[in-house]
């Protein structure tokens, strides 16, 4: 039996045939740089108090300590709850090598937050997305959703919106290991060992 789920960003999911939104597979993850060496950095704030603060020092610290080149492309959306539309992925597809996204502190910034990161994969970007831990099922929500139910994001401890400026890049050094590892592939190489 075939069942049409309704998503919020207005795809249609059908249950039970394996395909994910709109009848694609479920992304693969896109092929990852072996380090960020030389990397263009996109960066996605969805609005949320804190989050460009974040942000930006990870791509500071991506630059100064990972030797990305420069961080390329810096967008905030219009919407926090609105999945990134085909035009946007363009632009970072063009501009970057990897996006880095967030932060997911509420239910639906959460659910969009993953939603993106699960297109500028399908994009061929490698993508990590920082959500807040209280929004875990939110996420894992929206990745069935998409047909991904197993991808995987950044978990920082709730709430964002509260921590000073000097929390907030403490977050950003805390967070920068593993986003390195996200965006690289020594995410690949650990799965293997």
């Amino acid at each position: 039996m075939t069942q049409t789920i309704l998503d919020p960003t207005g795809l249609r999911v059908q249950s039970g045939d394996g395909a994910g939104a709109e009848g694609r597979p479920a992304p693969k993850l896109s092929v990852r740089p072996d380090s960020l060496s030389g990397a263009r950095i996109g960066l996605l704030d969805n609005t949320k108090h804190n989050a460009m603060l974040l942000l930006q020092t990870v791509g500071q610290l991506l630059v100064e300590e990972h030797g990305a080149v420069e961080v390329t492309l810096v967008e905030t959306k219009r919407n926090f709850s609105v999945p990134v539309d085909e035009e946007i992925v363009s632009r970072y597809r063009e501009a970057c090598d990897v996006v880095i996204t967030g932060v997911g502190d509420c239910g639906s910034c959460s659910a969009a937050a993953v939603a993106d990161g699960i297109n500028f994969e399908r994009a061929g970007l490698p993508a990590a997305v920082v959500l807040t831990d209280a929004f875990d099922v939110t996420g894992r929500t929206m990745a069935g959703v998409q047909g991904a139910p197993d991808y995987e994001w950044i978990r920082t401890e709730h709430p964002m919106a509260v921590l000073t400026e000097d929390q907030v890049r403490d977050r950003a050094r805390q967070l920068l290991p593993e986003i390195v590892s996200t965006l690289t592939a020594a995410s690949e190489r650990e799965g293997k060992a």
